[in-house]
């Protein structure tokens, strides 16, 4: 009996070690993750294996993911979106290897500091594209240099860190030349109200490097005819910022130029000065072309927009990530034939446009630099109709 019972025994424990061992290779190792593709991980480690990995791990060719992050979750970026998702169709990123992911912030600097200490947490993601909230966060400028020191190429869209500072924290910036853009938008105000205007600021955060940008930009192209009554933030809250439209208009009766900073910010101007019946005494003027901004045009409620555009922003941002990363410096050559860490030579300008209504309108082409793009409204709404969009 004993001579049989370690036989026995001998023999369930080899069943045993066999069965646990086809257990682990069935359950698809790999790295960390919480097997449902929340955890830093691709999914393919752990729990059911469910994610978007297919089994892989950052040391056997996993997909390498580049990253656009948003300031916010306005409208704007859903354009962004589409283009940064045709660049890479085009390049065929998938086939190299390759995935896009668009994330977006919530406005808030925590959030975008949260969501790079978790990028650098994950050993697929390979570049990031950020429009910076807040210029000047310290934590957030140390969380950008900590991914790029871990080989995280990194790029700002959109929106800079402070350049005097901290530009050391990415490798360039490709979006709007905010300043010019103000000042275009300040010229264009002067050909709107020749003899001046008392006018007021409204955007959603005052600290953002291209909201500071295009207050400065615009002061200087209007000119000493143009009196500044206030500056009025919204933390991003639609209904907040109609409301700062409502208190500016009750606080200085002088008020008679609105000036939306952020896409959509105009929508609420137009929506009070439609309510307060005051559109013949008010002149609307904005940054970015929402799609309730385009209507107002097209209705007569808005005199001039100042548009930027987020497609180009998304398709040349995921294109000179990608370039970064597989080291195509062709193409970044091409996009920076002078690249320095100095003045503009860090610095891509994306395309930047005048809309104007279809008709009685004192705007012309003239008043503007020479790669500012002057449309009539009509023509603007047919050239976003024709890539399947309808807002920039």
């Amino acid at each position: 009996m004993l001579k049989f019972s370690r036989l026995a025994r001998r023999h369930w424990l080899l069943l045993m070690c066999t069965a646990l061992a086809i257990g682990l290779t069935g359950c698809g190792g790999g790295g960390g993750g919480n097997g449902d593709g929340s955890g830093p991980g691709d999914g393919s480690g752990g729990g059911n294996g469910k994610g978007n990995g297919q089994g892989k791990n950052a040391n056997s060719g996993s997909t390498k993911r580049i990253v656009i992050l948003t300031n916010g979750p306005d409208p704007f970026w859903d354009t962004c979106e589409i283009g940064a998702r045709d660049a890479e169709e085009e390049l065929g990123l998938a086939d190299s290897g390759f995935k896009v992911d668009f994330h977006r912030g919530d406005f808030t600097d925590k959030k975008q500091i949260d969501m790079l200490k978790q990028y650098g947490l994950d050993p697929d993601i390979v570049a990031v594209g950020i429009s910076v909230f807040n210029p000047d966060n310290l934590p957030l400028i140390e969380e950008m240099r900590a991914l790029q020191e871990k080989g995280v190429k990194v790029v700002t869209i959109d929106s800079d860190v402070n350049r005097d500072e901290f530009r050391d924290a990415r490798f360039a910036y490709l979006g709007t030349d905010n300043i010019i853009g103000g000042r275009e938008l300040g010229r264009a105000a002067k050909a709107v109200a020749p003899e001046g205007a008392n006018f007021a600021f409204f955007v959603g955060s005052l600290g953002v490097a291209n909201a500071v940008d295009r207050m400065q930009g615009f002061v200087e192209g209007a000119g000493d005819d143009f009196q500044e009554l206030a500056r009025r933030s919204d933390d991003g809250k639609p209904a907040e910022a109609r409301r700062n439209v409502e208190n500016a208009l009750n606080q200085f009766s002088e008020l008679n130029m609105l000036v939306g900073i952020w896409a959509y910010d105009t929508p609420q101007i137009i929506n009070v000065v439609r309510d307060r019946n005051i559109r013949d005494k008010t002149k609307v003027i904005c940054f970015d072309a929402a799609e309730a901004s385009i209507d107002g045009m097209m209705n007569g409620q808005v005199d001039v927009m100042v548009v930027q555009n987020p497609y180009q922003m998304g398709h040349h941002g995921v294109k000179l990530m990608h370039a970064l990363v597989s080291e195509d410096q062709a193409v970044v050559d091409e996009m920076y034939p002078e690249y320095a860490k100095e003045g503009e030579k860090d610095v891509f300008r994306t395309e930047l446009r005048v809309v104007i209504p279809d008709s009685g309108s004192s705007i012309s082409g003239d008043l503007f630099e020479e790669s500012t793009i002057l449309f009539k409204a009509s023509e603007f709404k047919e050239w976003l109709e024709e890539r399947s969009l309808i807002s920039s």
